[in-house]
């Protein structure tokens, strides 16, 4: 799946322990983030691939270096050197990414990433057949399902994912979803009170014709 996707998943999941930090929650944002750390070797893969000796790091390291057990390991224990209380939900974060790659990251090629569990003690790789497009629908309505989740937290609790980058726009932000939320539901009752306005006075009218 897409980095924005493993961010509001890794987000969504701080979010369901009560009363972290804000340094705690970064952290397992960005443990969420940290397997696709192998796919380092993009950017020299597409600079060399026309060359007389490319470089394909690309395609031999992404969803095999950091895509693993001991990754989730090494991830766990700096992140229990940051924040003993983060450490476990940077453990689940990381397996929430690998559990994300093996359902949706499908290539155009139709190729399925397998996750080398077990690197590189064994050669073990896990896959599932039912693995769909990156670009497939399953993903579209997952990302969107924790953006509305995200929205709402947002609303409800008076802070946002954009706290990690920005607390002045984070604040702007929860201020201006929390007054368009104001507005619509300012919006719902003066309808409702028309509706309910109109409705008295056809009866008032039926009355007097009567």
């Amino acid at each position: 799946m897409n980095p924005i996707t493993h961010a509001l998943a890794g987000w969504c999941l701080a979010e369901a322990v009560p009363g972290l930090a804000k340094r705690d929650r970064a952290i397992v944002v960005a443990a969420s983030l940290a397997p696709d750390l192998d796919g380092f070797g993009l950017l020299p893969e597409l600079l060399t691939r026309h060359s007389s000796d490319p470089l394909f790091w690309w395609t031999d390291y992404h969803h095999a270096l950091a895509h693993n057990l001991l990754f989730a390991i090494v991830a766990t224990a700096v992140a229990a050197m940051l924040s003993r209380r983060a450490a476990l939900l940077a453990f689940a974060a990381v397996h929430l990414h690998l559990v994300c790659d093996l359902a949706g990251s499908r290539g155009p090629d139709g190729y399925q990433w397998p996750i080398p569990y077990l690197a590189p003690f064994s050669d073990l790789a896990i896959s599932w057949d039912g693995q769909w497009a990156l670009n497939a629908w399953p993903n579209i309505a997952i990302t969107a399902a924790l953006l509305a989740a995200t929205f709402v937290l947002a609303w409800s609790r008076g802070y946002s994912p954009v706290g990690l980058l920005s607390e002045r726009a984070d604040a702007a932000f929860v201020d201006a979803l929390r007054q368009r939320v104001q507005t619509d539901r300012s919006g719902q009752r003066a309808d409702s009170t028309i509706s309910a306005s109109g409705v008295s006075r056809r009866k008032d009218v039926r009355r007097i014709e009567r």
